[in-house]
């Protein structure tokens, strides 16, 4: 219990730390951290499965995201399908090729690597194959590439391919794929569609 609440105090330090960070960056746009092409923070609804989805811009081509939804976590041991919570740190690397070809960057539109973690709780888990008790815990840390695209009425869909490896706590370790996929809405305000070049 000690370690969870060292966790969550130093996440929540460190969300604060960002946040202010953010409002720094805001007032000196020739920075070469701004945010010339990235959303400041971008919220997401999914509609295929419930759950929702947060983006921080943190740098000029760097987001930490963090969602929570349906997934399944597969590797030689089995597989479990249930709810999970995700968190990866995004590097966005055709930003700047999109804006040169006029391409719609709004929202986050791009294409990026990042390292990824998602953690499955027993409790939470609706289907699994995996033997271990019912309040066994899985962390998949690996890494991704993804292709992320918001649209005009700002629908949204984001899609992943990775691998990683799986350490349970109650359950056997392994390696496996990492696969993810969400469709949703995004409720926060995006900027203008014309691209900003840089």
């Amino acid at each position: 219990m000690a370690r969870k609440l060292f966790l969550i105090s130093i996440f929540s330090m460190l969300f604060v730390a960002s946040i202010q960070a953010q409002s720094v960056i805001e007032k000196n746009e020739g920075s070469p951290f701004a945010l010339l092409n990235l959303e400041r923070h971008q919220f997401k609804l999914n509609l295929l499965s419930p759950g929702f989805s947060y983006e921080l811009g943190i740098f000029k081509n760097v987001t930490a995201s963090t969602s929570f939804g349906l997934a399944v976590a597969s590797y030689q041991e089995g597989y479990t399908f249930g709810f999970a919570w995700h968190t990866r740190i995004r590097y966005y690397h055709n930003l700047n090729r999109r804006n040169r070809l006029d391409k719609n960057v709004t929202g986050n539109s791009g294409n990026y690597f990042a390292p990824a973690r998602s953690i499955f709780w027993g409790p939470l888990q609706l289907k699994k194959t995996i033997e271990g008790p019912k309040d066994f815990a899985i962390a998949v840390d690996g890494i991704v590439y993804g292709i992320q695209r918001t649209y005009a009425k700002g629908f949204n869909f984001n899609a992943e391919i990775g691998a990683g490896y799986y350490r349970g706590d109650g359950v056997p370790n392994g390696y496996g794929p990492l696969v993810n996929f969400t469709f949703g809405w995004v409720a926060t305000k995006r900027k203008s569609r014309k691209p900003v070049f840089n």
